[in-house]
């Protein structure tokens, strides 16, 4: 047990308006669950069992909450993809894992293509120190779409190198309405949260232009019919207008990218309820590779003129816009507070940037324990130094200072209880 005493600002994730930003308020931490958030009272006696970390000069935010991760990706080009497929494969997603919660304050990660449940297992088994995970396992695509990452000069029976077939993970790789019905089927035994599919071609794969299509209607919506029938929602990679639109009408409940979305897309978007996932920072990111396939740098270089302008439609629309930060480079794991700083910069209110990245995240992903910072949720949590709300970039530049996920931390802050291995080792053993 312990209380965050005297907290300069608090943003407790359940809005997008100042009503749920306040100050000088404590927090209660009891068995890894929130117990009281009250105004602070000085000098109140919390019995002897309490620790007391002062937060007079310190901002609390909810733990942040990765709408569109990939811990299995360390990086796009060849050698990237050989390694991960490979045997040092779990050690990476293991450092990407640690790097997210530890130093990037990553509480939650929606997987959308590449964990496996044997991951989210270590992970909820603490063998693997990580966020908790909501996983897709796969990421549904045609032959030579945006998950066949083989290139022109590979032969039809060569694998994809993205992701390819193994235990807990079936082939992306997808063609017709009952081969997509079947792998929906073979991704829900293997234990997915969410079914991922790719409605338009992709940036960063090699083979694909953005004009092309990738599933049709019947395919789409023959993958969202057997995911709902197995009670999992869909999220679908879109850039183009007709990939969008397609996707909209197939039945998908979360849109990604959003690249070339205009007012008629978010109009419809609205009417049936979709989300939008943006991911405005890869955009911003991948301009900055030095070695860059020419046919990528081209494809990026066109969604980056529409993508801002996409996200100002997305909110002028009403739409609910989630947090994700799409990190398939390796320096982008860990700083996902680039994402809500690069949603800030397209438009969206600090505020508005954040909640998407909290409490509007938990429950738009199925994690509705998290995200806020109210009584009864779990104690997810970051202490920062500094106006994190209104500049969220100073998280990657040393304003956090501690993370607390499930009541535990993990940087080493005195008065809060740390991750204890001890105890792990003992569990382990009294199996």
């Amino acid at each position: 047990m312990f209380l965050l005493s005297n907290i300069q600002t608090l943003y407790d994730g359940s809005a997008s308006g100042k009503q749920a930003l306040h100050r000088n308020m404590d927090i209660l931490v009891e068995g890894g669950r929130i117990s009281q958030v009250t105004p602070h009272q000085k000098g109140r006696d919390m019995g002897k069992a309490l620790s007391v970390v002062d937060c007079s000069k310190y901002t609390v935010t909810p733990g942040l909450i990765d709408c569109h991760g990939h811990i299995a990706i360390c990086g796009i080009e060849g050698n990237d993809l050989d390694r991960m497929n490979g045997p040092e494969g779990l050690l990476i997603v293991e450092k990407i894992l640690y790097t997210s919660l530890v130093k990037g304050g990553v509480t939650t990660i929606r997987d959308v293509g590449g964990a496996t449940h044997l991951m989210k297992r270590l992970v909820d088994e603490g063998v693997m120190i990580g966020p908790r995970l909501k996983i897709a396992i796969c990421m549904l695509s045609t032959t030579g779409g945006h998950a066949d990452f083989r290139g022109p000069d590979r032969c039809h029976a060569q694998l994809s190198r993205l992701w390819p077939p193994g235990p807990g993970r079936p082939s992306s790789i997808v063609d017709g309405p009952w081969e997509c019905r079947k792998r929906v089927r073979e991704i829900a035994a293997c234990g997915a949260d969410l079914i991922k599919i790719c409605a338009s071609p992709g940036v960063a794969s090699p083979g694909d232009k953005l004009e092309h299509r990738e599933f049709t209607s019947a395919e789409i919506e023959a993958i969202c019919d057997e995911a709902e029938a197995r009670g999992l929602r869909v999220a679908a990679h879109a850039h183009s207008s007709s990939g969008i639109n397609m996707a909209i009408d197939g039945g998908v409940h979360d849109i990604q990218h959003i690249s070339l979305m205009g007012e008629a897309e978010v109009e419809k978007a609205y009417a049936r309820g979709c989300t939008v996932t943006p991911t405005s920072w890869v955009m911003e990111r991948i301009l900055q590779e030095p070695d860059l396939d020419p046919f990528v740098l081209e494809k990026a270089k066109r969604v980056g003129e529409s993508h801002a302008a996409a996200v100002v439609h997305a909110r002028s629309g009403g739409l609910k816009i989630l947090a994700g930060s799409d990190s398939v480079f390796p320096d982008m794991h860990g700083r996902h507070c680039l994402e809500i700083a690069s949603l800030i910069k397209d438009g969206l209110t600090p505020l508005e940037a954040w909640h998407g990245a909290t409490g509007l995240a938990a429950d738009e992903i199925g994690q509705n324990d998290s995200g806020t910072l109210v009584v009864g949720q779990r104690a997810d949590l970051l202490i920062c130094k500094g106006d994190v709300v209104h500049n969220p970039g100073l998280i990657a530049d040393e304003a956090l200072l501690e993370v607390v996920k499930d009541g535990q931390g993990y940087r080493g802050m005195a008065g809060i209880r740390q991750r204890s291995f001890a105890s792990d080792a003992k569990r382990f053993l009294a199996r």
